[in-house]
C-alpha cells in the first residue's frame, strides 16, 4: 500500500473529505467578503450618524431652507405673465432668438419682457461612462413673459419657427406662478446644487441621472472580490450611482452594492 493511499483511508476513517471541505472553503472566503463589504459600509453609516449627532447636539433643529425662495419671489415681482407657445422640435433656442429679434424690431420691449428656453444637466450612464449633457427641459416649447394684447400677440404668433399658443389659439391663458415656476427652476441659482451620479457642475443646477442599466438585468462584476462574476441588479439608485446586485453563491442570492463603472452589461 503506498503512503498516498494509507492518506486516504486515514482522511476517510476521520470523516474529512477533501472535497468537501475545498467547497465550504470557499464559501467561507466569499461569505467573508461580503461581511467585510457590509461591514464597511456599516462603519461608515455609523460614522456619519455620529458625527450628524455629535454636530447638532447642542443645536436645536433648524427649519430647512427652501433653495428657492428668492427665485420665485422674483418671479412673482416680474411684470408680464408667462405664456407657452409651440415650436419645432430641436429649434426651440433658433425660435427664443427670433421672438428676441422680432421684438426689437418692432419696438415691442414694453410689453415682452422675456423668452425663456429651460435647460437641464442630465448625467447619461452607458456601461459605467458617465457623460454630462446639458439639454431642453420641454422639447417643442418656448415660455414668454408679456403682457397679452393684440400687438403682443401678434408679434409673438407671427415669428417664424412658432406654431401657435398653447391652450386657445386667439386668447391664451397664462401660466400660474406654480406652473411657471415648475419649468423654470432648473434655470434658477442654486448654491451647493445637488451633484447626482458622481459628477458636479458649477453649482447653478441640480443634475437629473439617466441610465441604460434596467432592474432584473444580468450584468457582469468588472471590480472587486466579486470580479468576474455575474449578478442580477436588484435595485438603481441613481443620487448615489450605485447599484444593488444579487450575487448568487452556492445557491444563496447576496445583495451586494456596487458602483456604475464596476459593472458592464452583457
Amino acid at each position: 500500500m503506498t503512503e498516498n493511499q494509507f492518506d486516504d483511508i486515514e482522511l476517510s476513517a476521520a470523516g474529512v473529505d477533501p472535497e468537501a471541505d475545498e467547497i465550504v472553503d470557499d464559501a467561507l472566503d466569499i461569505d467573508s467578503a461580503v461581511e467585510a463589504i457590509a461591514a464597511d459600509e456599516a462603519t461608515h453609516d455609523e460614522a456619519e450618524v455620529t458625527a450628524e449627532h455629535d454636530g447638532g447636539a447642542d443645536a436645536p433643529a433648524e427649519p430647512e431652507e427652501d433653495p428657492y425662495a428668492d427665485f420665485k419671489k422674483e418671479l412673482r415681482r416680474k411684470p408680464g405673465n408667462w405664456y407657452v407657445v409651440h415650436s419645432y422640435a430641436g429649434y426651440e433656442k433658433k425660435v427664443k432668438t427670433n421672438i428676441e429679434n422680432r421684438v426689437l424690431a418692432m419696438n415691442m420691449q414694453d410689453d415682452i419682457f422675456e423668452v425663456a428656453v429651460p435647460l437641464e444637466d442630465i448625467v447619461d450612464i452607458k456601461n459605467g461612462q458617465r457623460k454630462l449633457v446639458t439639454r431642453v427641459r420641454v422639447p417643442s416649447y418656448v415660455l414668454v413673459r408679456m403682457n397679452l394684447n393684440e400687438d403682443s400677440w401678434s408679434t409673438v404668433r407671427h415669428t417664424p419657427g412658432v406654431t401657435g399658443f398653447v391652450g386657445n389659439a386667439h386668447n391664451p391663458i397664462p401660466l400660474s406662478h406654480q406652473d411657471a415656476f415648475d419649468m423654470l427652476k432648473t434655470e434658477a441659482p442654486i448654491e451647493g446644487a445637488r451633484s447626482a451620479g458622481g459628477l458636479k457642475t458649477s453649482g447653478k443646477r441640480d443634475i437629473t441621472v439617466t441610465t441604460d442599466f434596467e432592474v432584473g438585468e444580468t450584468v457582469a462584476i468588472k471590480e472587486g472580490a466579486f470580479a468576474g462574476l455575474q449578478g442580477t441588479i436588484h435595485e438603481i439608485h441613481l443620487d448615489s450611482g450605485k447599484l444593488s446586485i444579487f450575487i448568487n453563491v452556492f445557491g444563496r442570492d447576496t445583495a451586494v452594492e456596487f458602483t456604475f463603472n464596476q459593472v458592464e452589461k452583457q
